[in-house]
């Protein structure tokens, strides 16, 4: 099994204190799992996982089910534990979900949202644009899933919040992917900012669209890393 590289997780996550172990396993093994650490398909030794993230085994056993709840893992009878595959065809289901519950959260974003979230968001796309430049993957991910937390919060629907933070941690997964083409990350930050914009001017239409067009640049990204695996396959 592979240990987790110099990119480890655990070190730029924001571990405030009062988290509790079982909080704090749960959050360093996610990251690790959606910024790709542990590649899909693979088996993950307990043990090692231990060390790599510097946890308790009480801890990492909470994390494993939950994790494997949100699809993230799965635990095989006599096999152990997997980190879940993915597909293309998981993809498209994700993104059509996702689809749905974000452009409903930008409706509800738009009529409650404030000066001063408007400011929130604007700052982490920011940072997540030096993060970019800086080519630190780990740190641009972290932001990214940031950014969709304040924006699920701002909505203020817990049971969407929740929803919202299963599926972006999954398209994560396939996202991490992509990150190779630093013409997507200016995608990204560019669709951040029209979805700042449009929350702004309060236009719930808008924002909903500009939450569209970021998911379906997803998809798109998704699409073209595929067409570009293949080829390599066959030079």
């Amino acid at each position: 099994m592979k240990t987790v590289d110099a990119e480890s997780p655990q070190r730029p996550m924001m571990e405030e204190a009062g988290v509790s172990l079982n909080e704090l396993a749960y959050r360093r093994f996610k990251q690790a799992l959606v910024t790709l650490s542990y590649k899909p398909g693979e088996y993950l030794n307990t043990a090692q996982v231990m060390n790599d993230l510097d946890m308790g085994r009480t801890p990492i056993n909470q994390a494993i089910h939950r994790l494997a709840n949100e699809g993230l893992l799965q635990v095989i009878p006599r096999k152990g534990v997997m980190v879940s595959p993915l597909s293309m065809d998981d993809a498209l289901e994700l993104i059509e979900v996702r689809l749905a519950n974000e452009m409903l959260c930008m409706q509800l974003a738009s009529q409650r949202i404030t000066e001063r979230q408007i400011a929130t968001l604007t700052e982490l796309n920011r940072q997540i644009e030096a993060a970019s430049q800086e080519r630190d993957r780990v740190r641009m991910m972290t932001l990214d899933h940031e950014f969709h937390q304040e924006l699920a919060q701002i909505a203020g629907n817990n049971m969407l919040a929740d929803i919202l933070s299963v599926l972006h941690a999954r398209a994560q997964r396939f996202w991490a992917s992509t990150l190779s083409r630093e013409g997507h990350m200016r995608e990204v930050i560019d669709e951040h900012r029209a979805i700042i914009a449009a929350l702004a001017a309060q236009d719930s239409a808008a924002a909903a669209e500009a939450a569209q067009a970021h998911i379906l640049s997803f998809r798109s990204a998704l699409r073209n890393d595929k067409i570009c695996a293949r080829s390599e396959e066959h030079t």
